[in-house]
């Protein structure tokens, strides 16, 4: 039995052994590893160009002149002559005020005035008597110097009464109150009856909202910028209104020391408002060119890369791979972006930054036939 058994365990090994060679030889060749797929990717060519840097910052809108009336002296209203919000012309009557104390004191002083005169009339004619009688050894000249010094008294007299009548009637015509200025008022604080007091609440506020101005603050860097672009000033400033409405004016005003706590600096703007869409207290975005950059290299902002410590764009190379290239932000707005350490006619990835390495390859993303990439200018 143990012959058996041998041949028949030989047997099965062969068996086996041939079973294993014809699936080796058999089998299948291994398949050879493919390249990664080139990953898809919008692109664009840098830029060389001028660029305008516009700072920005939030204004408030105020009256190019405000005056507060009131009345020179403590009177009661007679009766009002404007409405609340009207436009007043310079000169216009606003209110006036009770004026018969001040009328009999221009009339009293009037008739003070008569009597002087008389009086100096009569003055005169006893020096001129005096000297006659003088001239004849009738009176002695102490008579003749005692009229004349009467005469020089009532002249004084009548030139302080006439002073007084002036005064008098700078006082009646302070009744009539009218407008300092071309404006428009405000609310009206009192009424006929009412008594209007110098120290007290103003009667009324007249602004001047054509022309008006916008007040702003800017970081203290950029004066150095605003003064070598515009030495003469009147540098050109945009105010944005609701709306997105847009209103072109010029600066005015610089002022003459920075806030040391904000590092800012407050300057005004002048703005034509004859149409009124500017009103004081209102809150308006205001922009300006503060320089210009002559040949800037200028990308779509979306390009720039922000690393761990720099930024960077991808480059698009020849051969469609890709490399890093560090820049330095110079600007950005309007989503497009001035940067240095890129050379102009470089192409750039805009769209698919974020699955790319350094050498990875990409291809243009088509959307339609014949697409090329696009420029600085289209994105």
């Amino acid at each position: 039995m143990r012959p058996v058994r041998s041949l028949l365990l030989t047997a099965a090994v062969l068996l086996a052994a041939g079973a294993g060679y014809h699936y080796y030889q058999s089998r299948p060749a291994p398949a050879v590893a493919k390249a990664a797929p080139a990953l898809s990717i919008r692109s664009t060519t840098a830029q060389q160009k001028p660029v305008a840097i516009t700072v920005r910052a939030n204004g408030y809108v105020s009256a190019l002149k405000m005056v507060d009336v009131r009345p020179q002296t403590q009177n009661i209203v007679r009766e009002v002559h404007v409405q609340e919000g009207q436009d007043v012309r310079a000169g216009q009557l606003l209110f006036t005020l009770d004026q018969r104390s001040d009328t009999s004191n221009v009339e009293r002083a009037r008739a003070q005035v008569a009597r002087d005169r008389a009086d100096l009339v009569e003055a005169e004619s006893a020096l001129r008597r005096n000297q006659e009688l003088a001239a004849k050894n009738f009176v002695s000249q102490a008579v003749v110097e005692t009229a004349r010094s009467k005469v020089d008294a009532l002249r004084g007299t009548l030139q302080a009464d006439e002073a007084a009548i002036r005064s008098n009637a700078i006082a009646l015509g302070n009744n009539r109150i009218v407008a300092s200025m071309d404006g428009r008022i405000g609310a009206i604080s009192v009424h006929p009856g009412s008594l209007a007091q110098p120290a007290g609440a103003p009667m009324l506020t007249i602004a001047q909202l054509d022309p008006i101005t916008v007040t702003f603050a800017l970081p203290e860097r950029e004066l150095s910028n605003l003064l070598a672009s515009y030495p003469n000033g009147e540098a050109p400033v945009t105010a944005e209104l609701a709306g997105e409405r847009r209103v072109e004016g010029k600066l005015v005003f610089i002022d003459s020391a920075s806030d040391p706590q904000s590092g800012t600096i407050k300057m005004k703007a002048l703005f034509s408002n004859q149409q009124r869409m500017m009103w004081p207290g209102t809150f308006v975005n205001v922009s300006m060119v503060s320089r210009t950059l002559p040949q800037a290299v200028v990308v779509p902002a979306q390009a720039i890369v922000t690393g761990p410590t720099e930024k960077f764009v991808y480059l698009v190379k020849p051969d469609n791979t890709v490399a890093v290239q560090k820049v330095t932000v110079l600007h950005i707005d309007g989503g497009q972006a001035a940067v240095g350490g890129l050379q102009p006619g470089a192409r750039v990835v805009v769209e698919g930054a974020q699955n790319l390495r350094p050498g990875a390859r990409v291809k243009e993303a088509q959307s339609g036939q014949g697409q090329t990439p696009r420029t600085a200018a289209d994105a």
